[in-house]
């Protein structure tokens, strides 16, 4: 990928970041099976592009007339679906700028050692946990999605695998989110 379409890639993620408030109230609005679209759509953007929590689809009013916990399980499998998606593609991008060399060049400007230290972080639990320590990086409610995703995608190289990570993860995450909120609600 030349280093323009690279340019071009981060001013698109950076405008799509700088204002995303519909894209969030559009998923908290969310109904019907349009509704899952925009689920889908909103967790391919988090894996890849947007800054911010993905639990928020947990919030989505579908009125789907399925049980609560139907419901519950459908957003869950749809938004993993959507994060696998984009983490895959987040993968392809990872693959691309680590052979251009851009996106190490940009962060060795920083005043901060950021490559460094996500690397050897990222490199110790690829090392001792791999697709594994994705999903279990993956699993932490309000830690961003992204930072893991790009992390690993220049440490690994299987696709398949990384995107079942991915989805196991992301899937992770949205029931221990439920699971905290019921145990936190259980005790008011």
């Amino acid at each position: 990928m030349p280093i323009t379409a690279l340019a071009s890639l981060a001013d698109l993620t950076l405008s799509l970041s700088a204002d995303f408030s519909w894209l969030t109230s559009l998923v908290e609005t969310a109904t019907g099976w349009v509704g899952l679209a925009v689920i889908f759509v909103y967790s391919f953007l988090i894996a890849f592009a947007l800054p911010g929590v993905s639990e928020i689809v947990l919030a989505a009013p579908l009125d789907l007339g399925l049980s609560r916990g139907a419901r519950l399980a459908l957003i869950i499998l749809v938004s993993g679906a959507g994060k696998a998606a984009g983490s895959v593609f987040a993968f392809h991008i990872g693959h691309q700028t680590k052979e251009s060399g851009y996106f190490e060049k940009a962060l060795a400007r920083l005043p901060v050692d950021v490559m460094g230290w996500t690397e050897r972080k990222a490199v110790t639990i690829a090392q001792d946990w791999g697709f594994a320590g994705l999903a279990a990086a993956l699993c932490v409610p309000g830690f961003p999605d992204t930072l893991s995703i790009y992390a690993f995608s220049v440490l690994e190289d299987d696709y398949l695998k990384f995107a079942a990570a991915s989805f196991v993860g992301s899937c992770g995450r949205l029931l221990v989110t439920l699971v905290g909120v019921e145990a936190v609600l259980a005790f008011l």
